[in-house]
């Protein structure tokens, strides 16, 4: 899969939906990583968050739209 920095993406376990910054290498191994930023609540506050995850956890975040009927 691949990312581009402003993509919308989830953990594919689940979690936060967040922002990706960038892409990149990581400094130690050299694998491809994706930096990503979202906002975590605590109590009243938002807190910024910043982590880079491997290609493989993530994936796109699809927002699914139920359909609409109307009966007559």
């Amino acid at each position: 899969m691949e990312f581009t920095a402003g993509d919308i993406v989830q953990m594919k376990s689940g979690g936060p939906l967040m922002t990706v910054e960038r892409i990149g290498k990581d400094s130690k191994n050299q694998e491809d990583v994706v930096v990503c930023t979202w906002f975590e609540k605590v109590g009243n506050r938002q807190f910024l968050q910043k982590e880079q995850f491997s290609l493989i956890v993530l994936e796109k975040y699809e927002p699914s739209f139920g359909l609409i009927t109307t009966r007559i």
